[in-house]
């Protein structure tokens, strides 16, 4: 039976969003932007991918990466993207992204491709591992965008020059032959709450170190982020108010009003005369509750495999066909042979 997000509604623009299955997400990825990819689906036609193929371009063991996908295919529909409103999918499940890759490699220039910034960045960082997937990664993304008819890619300003590298290859496919590929629009969202790290606040919470304490995971315990937010950095002064001097005593502060839908000001006021040690266990009081639900589903569904491949299953047969349908055009206006 074909979804409505199959079936693109003429009202809805159509989203695509890849999200690499590395690091651990934390709860600095939920409140700036994860919180609210479930409600996308309400304005959107949404389309979500576990881009596992391009998790390969750095080296990663394969009991990480089949752990990793897992986990990130779970947790996008245990923060909320429903699977009956939504396409969720994991990429390598659907093979019309890397036939449409090679067939986009022939329509990309080598200067386009060679001046990608990352590729850049990623080789000056890993010279032992500069392989041609990695200097590929741009005309999988691209493929990855166009097999949708994508209106929208949300993205990080980092990879707004990939999104105008696939609009490129996009047109000069559509130039050569006939009007095939949708020109999708990269968009960088709207930022939710920038959290730091609760040991070093004038740095990301980052979701690459599983041992770091100063980053609270999505998946942690209640005990394990109660203990990190008690451990949290502060400051000498007593006061529970937001400062450029206090940095953070004003992380926390941002955490615990994104936590509760409230302004700074507002959980300011509520903590007047509190004092540090309070102030940290309600702050991680109120973590803990605003991820219980999303670690209890997420449990659930890694309790129950069958269940969890039956919706990966569910997922890969939509993406395809609605892949397979633009695949198909672009064999037929490039001259193969098809039966």
């Amino acid at each position: 039976m074909e979804t409505m997000t199959e079936n693109k509604s003429e009202n809805k623009k159509r989203v695509f969003s890849a999200i690499k299955p590395t690091g651990n997400p934390t709860l600095g990825n939920y409140l700036g932007a994860m919180q609210y990819w479930g409600g996308m689906s309400d304005e959107y036609d949404c389309i979500f991918s576990v881009a596992d193929l391009h998790a390969i371009t750095v080296a990663i063991e394969p009991k990480d990466l089949r752990e990793n996908s897992k986990r990130l295919f779970a947790l996008l529909i245990a923060v909320g993207i429903d699977p009956e409103k939504n396409v969720v999918f994991m990429q390598s499940h659907v093979r019309a992204h890397c036939e449409l890759c090679w067939l986009l490699n022939n329509y990309t220039m080598f200067g386009e491709a060679r001046r990608m910034t990352q590729f850049k960045e990623k080789s000056e960082k890993a010279p032992e591992n500069i392989n041609v997937g990695l200097f590929d990664y741009p005309v999988l993304m691209a493929a990855d965008i166009l097999l949708y008819q994508t209106d929208i890619v949300p993205v990080g300003d980092d990879q707004l020059q990939h999104v105008e590298l696939c609009r490129n290859i996009a047109e000069r496919f559509n130039n050569r032959y006939s009007p095939t590929f949708k020109m999708p629009e990269g968009k960088v969202p709207k930022a939710g709450a920038r959290i730091y790290s609760l040991t070093d606040p004038t740095a990301k919470m980052g979701k690459s170190d599983s041992g770091d304490a100063g980053a609270v995971f999505i998946l942690d315990t209640p005990e394990t982020i109660m203990r990190k937010f008690k451990r949290a950095v502060t400051d000498s002064d007593a006061a529970v108010k937001a400062s450029p001097d206090k940095l953070g005593i004003t992380n926390l502060l941002n955490i615990y009003a994104a936590l509760c839908g409230i302004t700074v000001a507002a959980a300011e006021a509520e903590f007047d005369g509190c004092d540090y040690a309070t102030f940290k266990t309600r702050v991680g009081e109120a973590a803990v509750e605003r991820l219980r639900p999303v670690r209890e589903k997420y449990d659930a569904l890694r309790r129950d495999d069958g269940r969890l491949s039956e919706l990966m299953r569910a997922g890969a047969d939509t993406a395809a066909r609605i892949a397979a349908r633009t695949l198909e055009k672009v064999y037929k206006k490039i001259g193969f042979v098809r039966t």
